[in-house]
């Protein structure tokens, strides 16, 4: 999507609020005849006239004469306004075919119909907000969770813009004394203090680790934490499913390998949203039906961020839950294991599984007693173990808090800056490789122009994320990808 000087000077309409039947349905123009073209069809004031910020109520006339609608028009002028442009917003009773026709009406009366992002385009070609701020409104139209829209209203509140900013001016301050120095070169003076520059350049430094350090978690926040529920037939995995749900969500049955295809829904706890997908038992497939189903667990589990295995511990053995495990854990997993049924076997201890060379764990809980106790060896830790009988929601309150610590940990604070943009975080990445050039450079005495050189890579690629260098290429990409209309 390429965006042409004559195209961004065009007055641009659009539906703003979602498609369908609705009590009202808001059009947005925004551009220099903005208010001059809604002027052509309005019977009321004449809104060119009228003061920034204010409201009137007229109707909308269609060329035969006729009244489409009674409505609503805000007006907001530059450049107080969203996009910096004179803008009208029309709100329309909600009928499909009302909005279509002033839709229309505008089109013919000199407005153009706004691609993708158009204006929230025009709002940071415009200087109204940088482009990390605009991404943020993205964000935010798209968050569905407490955290998401928090992380995502602080960005478009400039907090991410500002610290960026901030980490810029302090290396330019030094990037240009070290190119002044490359003026006086031939005098050999140094205007720039090495040790001060070294501990400058090593506090960005670990200031941008922290920033790449949150974007596992900002990337959790904004999307989700897919959480694959994963055991053996009838281990009560679906049990589980509704119980976490509090609703009858997944058929549980007797009958070992019911559920033979995944099963995915969505779990808000305290503002994080776990995408919760119930799976085949895994065991050697009874039919054709029931191995896809398996295939499609054994697939889920390699995109999972957390694993939570579900056992029987009246029917499942000590040394079948660690081989499950050796299977089935893949590295960079969180791993939750639950023990299910506890209500029939009550003398199993969690412990059991973090210790299973424990001389006196009973036989019972292996299934080849004489050979059990060569490989017992376990990587679970006590952290990691909830028991719980499903079928009777007992300890599913304290599940849920494991599943929550296990992503969120105690540490996790909002209002500290969270990365949650993939090409933030590539741009931080090649920030913070540049600036270990620069200390490289400087421990190795280099000459000032290649510290200089390492350093204006560092305040590109930081001048990226905020769109103050080089990303017109990029602005088709990023904004073809909003709703029309923002």
């Amino acid at each position: 999507m390429n965006y042409t000087r004559h195209q961004l000077s065009d007055t641009i309409a659009a539906l703003a609020t979602p498609p369908g039947v609705g009590a009202i349905g808001i059009i947005r123009l925004s551009g220099e005849d903005a208010l001059h073209i809604v002027q052509k069809v309005f019977g009321g004031k004449d809104l060119t006239k009228q003061a920034s910020h204010t409201l009137h109520f007229g109707t909308i006339i269609a060329n035969d004469g006729s009244i489409l609608d009674e409505v609503l028009v805000s007006i907001f002028k530059a450049p107080n306004s969203y996009t910096g442009e004179n803008i009208a917003e029309v709100s329309c009773h909600g009928s499909p075919y009302i909005l279509r026709q002033v839709l229309e009406l505008f089109m013919e009366k000199g407005a153009r119909l706004a691609q993708p992002g158009e204006f929230t385009l025009r709002a940071f070609l415009n200087g109204k907000m940088d482009l990390s701020q605009a991404e943020a409104v993205a964000d935010l139209i798209a968050s569905s969770s407490e955290s998401a829209h928090h992380v995502a209203m602080r960005q478009m509140r400039g907090g991410f813009s500002h610290e960026i900013k901030q980490l810029r001016e302090e290396l330019i301050n030094f990037a240009s004394l070290i190119e002044l120095e490359l003026d006086f070169a031939e005098e050999d003076v140094e205007f720039a203090n090495r040790e001060q520059l070294k501990t400058l350049v090593a506090k960005i430094h670990a200031f941008l680790h922290s920033l790449l350090q949150s974007f596992k978690l900002g990337n959790v926040l904004k999307t989700g934490v897919p959480t694959v529920i994963a055991g053996r037939p009838n281990a009560g995995k679906s049990t589980l499913l509704n119980a976490l749900l509090n609703e009858e969500r997944a058929i549980v049955s007797p009958i070992a390998g019911t559920t033979r295809d995944t099963i995915e829904e969505v779990l808000n706890i305290n503002g994080i949203e776990f995408r919760l997908i119930d799976t085949a038992g895994i065991r050697e497939a009874q039919d054709q039906i029931e191995a896809l189903g398996v295939e499609k667990t054994m697939e889920k589990l390699r995109q999972a961020a957390l694993l939570v295995y579900v056992f029987d511990v009246l029917e499942t053995k000590i040394d079948e839950v660690l081989a499950d495990l050796a299977d089935l854990h893949g590295e960079g997993v969180q791993l939750l294991v639950v023990c299910n049924k506890m209500d029939t076997s009550p003398y199993f201890k969690p412990e059991w599984l973090v210790h299973p060379d424990d001389p006196t764990i009973p036989d019972f809980f292996f299934t080849n007693p004489k050979s059990s106790i060569v490989n017992r060896k376990s990587s679970i830790v006590n952290s990691q173990i909830v028991t719980c009988s499903a079928i009777h929601g007992m300890n599913i309150p304290y599940l849920k808090e494991k599943l929550y610590d296990l992503v969120i940990s105690e540490q996790l604070n909002l209002e500290s800056t969270i990365v949650t943009n993939a090409r933030h975080f590539e741009a931080l990445q090649k920030a913070s490789e540049s600036l270990n050039d620069v200390l490289h450079g400087l421990d190795a005495g280099v000459t000032s122009d290649f510290v200089a050189m390492d350093i204006r890579r560092a305040l590109s690629y930081l001048g990226e994320i905020t769109g103050e260098v080089g990303v017109e290429d990029l602005l088709g990409n990023i904004f073809g990808k909003f709703c029309i209309g923002k």
